[in-house]
């Protein structure tokens, strides 16, 4: 049946009905708001209250209006919205746009306006008068207007937040009119401005100064949300702008960035004062519980801890007694709660493939439709959901959904001894019959599986759910509960408790799925968190291995002492090296322990060893795809801009090969070079021809990986195959990261003292150096200030000690070896200096020529720059900060900028077809 819903004194706020709530009563009407507060009552329980007509039962309501239990915390007056910063966003982006549009298409912008200026010339003068005139006073009073009907309704606040937008706004149209007076590109300017026709010589404003404002101080009052008001608003925007164009006193660029303007002004005003708070309390929640006919005694916040602990969107939980029958829960949704978690569902819509989570836009309305919708099809399918009986809105920002009382407890609260068996069994049950009827539930975690008195398993929280879900979202349901599942009692008897229910095919076709990727957000943190653990009890097993091994001998030789026994021979020593690298080793065997992910895994595959193990492909986009793709483009377009300067036919033509030819021997060198630093830090024997092989392969896996993380990866798989144990291979290839980090950082210094002095007669290092130096201080002191901070270098040094700093030991009784790793080192940043300084004289004159120290100190920062870029191999980041560098120490762009693409040429592109080779070779072989 219809009937009047819950509107409080205004639809913006619901302060009144706070207060009063015995004022929102069926009767009452806001004529205003009666379209927004219409309901349905889809159905109703055994506690039925009196009809809104019903004199006895308002005399009833009036008894207990005021006893209310438990009413959440009182809720702050104003909130910080999402979606007024999504808002922000999109405006400012949609200015970029524009002025991208009007900087790079300057013919199609000219060819528009054109168009509109010749369309709206035709219409004739009487007409583009009024309108003008109309419009013109039209801007100004309906504001006027407005603000008028909103202090009458006691809404003066949102008034004060208009008016600062318009201020705002106001300030931001100067400040982009001087902008582009001043210094913004003439293809910008010309879209912008035209020949102002009342004054010869000057130019019309490139934003309207009293349009942008009016547009931020209606939008922020909120009026766009008012069906009527919009309508007028919309009117007299259509005509302004359409009587500015015929009389040639603006472009439609101009009347665009004046909306986009006003519009991304007023949200940001409001995201950053805050929105009015319109989150329903629980006295309103009682009144539209009576109004859809129940009589409520008192309503509980039931999840106060968790709503005040974590922000989610699945809605306030609310436990309420009726005068006469069994008691309600009942969830109440608000737009704020809604927004809450946007950015993530963004997210997990961009990366995922197809069915990530729901929409990230969606509506109260299309919210309620979707968990009512949801609980019918659970209760349908045959699984134990909550009934739900009625739903409501209440007011235009909120909506209500009740449920008959379950009662019981979580998965999460039960003690181990309590989950059972047969608790399991019930539990896997429940989500066979949603998926006979190919419904996902798509959030099955602990506290969504409801246990009550009886034993009998609840599943709840369907709102997120799926119908009609494909066999991946059914897939992902089975290894979510998995996880789930085994947090608590193991994988063994999860796997062993879905099988029985599911079937061993069942279980087994979901293992490409467990991956953390398609899990839930908080299943991912508690795996990250027992990851964390699981590491700690590692490092600490290897530390305590480590202390007892030197204190085992310690006290060996203060007995060799006690006897009179002379000093240990090198043998003896190195025996003692090899037999503590040995218990390291031991030591982190015993203490390693595999993650339930894997556990699980293995428990499927000893039912069926013919599962498919290989993860699925979830991810659409990675992160770091995503900012290898910026970062490349960012890079792209500073080349482009410095390319578009440069005619390259007769730089080439003058070209001095020999020259080039030089760059390409360097470049080869590199290889070598590059090998004897790696096993320079290797004490066992590695073939040196087969090490010069990987490094070439490296310069194909950097291609795809970013430089230092693909390197990393290739050299320790390298040096296993090789016969290197893995524990002692990640601790050569760390040393030698180690130590080629200290002779960069050395380098840099000593080459920028001596890019410093090359100018002066005296010794004083350069003012680079010095900030460099400084910088580096404080950021030392900052680290060792904060206590975040430091423990985290604190625990990543301890880690670096159990296992690089013994292999670096070993090294140092070598000096052979050592020489070796330092000197390939060296003689590694050597060829690639040169190649640099070869590609620089390949294309520059006798009096471009720059010092060797000053091209190290280029190369080493850039290079610097391109380990840490996330993009593969360090692209757009090494260009950019090589060519400007060179730029900077006094070498023409016209040389500079072909001379980086030469150097990148030779080090990055053209190894990529040998690295391939090189690469399929060394895995044909079992090297890779």
């Amino acid at each position: 049946m219809k009937q009047q819903g819950v509107h409080p004194e205004d639809a913006e706020s619901t302060s009144g009905a706070s207060s009063r709530p015995d004022t929102a009563r069926a009767g009452d009407k806001d004529p205003e708001g009666a379209a927004a507060g219409e309901e349905e009552q889809i159905g109703k329980g055994s506690g039925t209250g009196p009809e809104p007509g019903d004199t006895a039962g308002r005399d009833a309501e009036e008894a207990y209006a005021d006893e209310v239990e438990g009413d959440e915390p009182l809720l702050p007056a104003r909130v910080h919205r999402p979606s007024d910063l999504v808002r922000v966003l999109v405006g400012v982006l949609g200015i970029v746009l524009l002025l991208a549009v009007a900087a790079f298409a300057h013919g199609t912008t000219s060819g528009l306006e054109q168009d509109i200026n010749k369309g709206t010339g035709q219409a004739p003068d009487v007409f583009s008068k009024i309108a003008g005139l109309v419009s013109s006073i039209a801007i100004l009073l309906v504001p006027v207007a407005f603000a008028i009907e909103r202090l009458i309704k006691r809404d003066g606040l949102r008034i004060a937040d208009g008016v600062l937008a318009a201020v705002l706004a106001h300030g931001v149209t100067l400040a982009t009119d001087l902008w582009v007076a001043r210094a913004a590109p003439e293809s910008i300017r010309d879209a912008l401005t035209q020949p102002s026709p009342g004054d010869v010589g000057s130019l019309t404003d490139p934003v309207h100064g009293y349009l942008a404002p009016v547009i931020a101080y209606m939008t922020a009052v909120g009026m766009s949300r008012r069906p009527r008001w919009r309508a007028v608003l919309w009117a007299v925007l259509v005509l302004y702008a359409f009587s500015m164009l015929v009389t040639g006193y603006t472009t439609p660029f101009s009347i665009l960035l004046t909306l986009l303007i006003g519009w991304a002004v007023a949200y940001g005003t409001l995201y950053a004062v805050g929105s009015p708070n319109v989150r329903p309390t629980g006295r309103t929640l009682m009144a539209g519980l009576r109004h859809v006919g129940f009589r409520p005694v008192s309503a509980a916040r039931e999840d106060v801890a968790d709503a005040q602990e974590t922000a989610t969107d699945r809605g306030r939980r609310y436990f309420v007694t009726l005068e006469d029958g069994p008691p309600l829960d009942v969830t109440v949704v608000d737009r704020e709660q809604q927004a809450q978690g946007f950015f993530y569902r963004a997210w997990r819509n961009l990366t995922l493939r197809g069915f990530a989570t729901r929409s990230s836009l969606q509506s109260l309305r299309q919210a309620l439709e979707q968990e009512a919708l949801l609980a019918y099809a659970a209760i349908a399918a045959g699984a134990n959901a909550p009934k739900l009986i009625a739903t409501s809105e209440l007011g235009p920002d909120a909506v209500m959904l009740v449920y008959e009382h379950t009662g019981g407890r979580t998965l999460d609260s039960l003690a181990d001894d309590e989950i059972t068996d047969d608790l399991l069994r019930d539990t896997w049950l429940q989500v066979k019959a949603l998926q006979s009827r190919r419904i996902a539930h798509r959030r099955l975690v602990g506290d969504a599986i409801l246990v009550d008195r009886s034993g009998k398993v609840i599943i709840t929280d369907l709102r997120i759910g799926e119908i009609a879900a494909n066999s991946l979202l059914l897939r992902m349901d089975i290894s979510q509960l998995l996880v789930t599942v085994g947090l608590r009692v193991g994988a063994e008897r999860a796997v062993a408790s879905a099988v029985g229910v599911l079937g061993p095919d069942a279980v087994a076709d979901c293992l490409p799925m467990l991956q953390p990727i398609a899990l839930s957000r908080s299943t991912r943190a508690t795996l990250r968190r027992l990851a964390r653990e699981r590491a700690e009890r590692e490092r600490e097993a290897v530390l305590e291995a480590s202390r007892l091994s030197k204190q085992a001998r310690s006290e060996e030789a203060a007995a060799d002492a006690g006897n009179g026994s002379d000093k240990p021979d090198k043998k003896t020593v190195r025996a003692q090296a090899r037999a503590e690298k040995r218990a390291l080793d031991e030591a982190l065997d015993d203490a390693r322990e595999e993650d339930l992910l894997t556990l699980i895994r293995h428990e499927v595959l000893r039912i069926r060893p013919q599962a498919p193990v290989e993860p699925a492909r979830l991810e659409r986009v990675r992160p770091r795809t995503l900012i290898s793709f910026i970062a490349g483009a960012i890079g792209a377009y500073f080349l482009l801009t410095q390319l578009t300067h440069i005619e390259f036919g007769p730089l080439v033509a003058n070209a001095q090969w020999g020259w080039v030819a030089a760059a390409v021997l360097f470049s080869a060198a590199s290889y070598f070079a590059a090998a004897m630093a790696l096993l320079g830090f290797v004490p066992e024997r590695v073939p040196f021809r087969r090490t010069v092989a990987a490094q070439v392969a490296g310069s194909f896996v950097k291609i795809v990986a970013p430089a230092a993380v693909g390197g990393v990866a290739l050299n320790t798989r390298f040096l296993q195959r090789a016969g290197v144990r893995p524990g002692l291979a990640v601790a050569s290839v760390g040393a030698s990261q180690l130590f080629g980090l200290g002779c960069h950082i050395l380098m840099l210094l000593a080459f920028g003292y001596l890019t410093g002095t090359e100018k002066t007669p005296s010794l004083s290092p350069s003012r680079t150096v010095i900030a460099g130096l400084l910088t580096v201080a404080v950021l030392v002191l900052v680290v060792t200030s904060v206590p975040f901070l430091r423990k985290f270098v604190v625990t990543r040094v301890r880690s670096l000690f159990a296992g690089v700093v013994p292999r670096m030991l070993d090294v140092l009784q070598r000096p052979q070896k050592l020489i070796t790793g330092i000197g390939g080192m060296l003689l590694l940043t050597a060829c690639f200096v040169m190649c640099l300084d070869a590609s620089i004289r390949a294309f520059g004159s006798e009096g471009t020529s720059l010092s060797i120290a000053s091209v190290a100190v280029v190369f080493l920062a850039g290079n610097a720059l391109g380990s840490a870029a996330p993009t593969p191999g360090g692209v757009g980041a090494v260009e950019a900060t090589l060519t400007v560098g060179l730029i900077a120490v006094g070498l023409p762009s016209e040389v500079a900028a072909p001379a980086v693409l030469l150097f990148r040429l030779l080090t990055l592109w053209l190894p990529v077809l040998p690295g391939w080779l090189a690469f399929n070779h060394l895995s044909r072989k079992g090297a890779l």
